[in-house]
């Protein structure tokens, strides 16, 4: 049994409940999971753990601040781990833009920080309009139609692809050592 941290830094909350998948994924396969908030992340002990994953979510085209100060104030450590890095965002709704080679936050991330992931995933998140404020949903539907998605404000669509999630949940457990 490996003990496997999972820090998170969510938005609107999409991206724990895509944890929260990851969670039950790798327990059904008999490891701890520790699961955290990145802002959480001063206070834990990443020696005690096995494996640590990190997934982000995207806002206005930035991962939170917060991961990209962590990732660069623990990347020795994470180097000598067991590692992976997930982010989660709108555009990875389009085939061209859903893997981490063809995902342009993806690839922002991995130029802004010197740890080099072991593993990387790209997660289509959720679009919820009533859920944002004003200005939020003013400038999401705007994004959209640039991007040619949609617009109508009181629409909610997940385009996560959850087997998705849950094959790289598979990976993380397999990938142990």
């Amino acid at each position: 049994m490996a003990k496997i941290l999972l820090l998170y830094s969510t938005t609107d909350g999409h991206t724990l409940k895509i944890c929260n998948r990851l969670q039950q994924v790798i327990e059904q396969q008999a490891h701890q999971v520790t699961l955290a908030p990145v802002k959480d992340s001063r206070d834990i002990d990443l020696d005690s753990f096995d494996k640590i994953v990190i997934g982000a979510s995207i806002r206005y085209g930035k991962h939170n601040p917060l991961v990209v100060d962590f990732v660069n104030r623990n990347a020795q450590v994470l180097e000598c781990k067991s590692n992976a890095f997930f982010s989660v965002n709108i555009v990875a709704r389009k085939p061209e833009k859903n893997r981490p080679d063809t995902n342009p936050y993806m690839q922002e991330f991995l130029r802004q920080i010197s740890w080099h992931p072991k593993e990387l995933a790209v997660f289509a998140g959720k679009l919820d309009y009533p859920r944002y404020g004003f200005l939020d949903r003013l400038m999401i539907r705007f994004i959209m139609l640039l991007t040619k998605g949609p617009t109508d404000p009181k629409l909610v669509v997940d385009f996560t692809d959850w087997r998705q999630v849950e094959a790289f949940g598979q990976s993380v457990t397999h990938s142990l050592g």
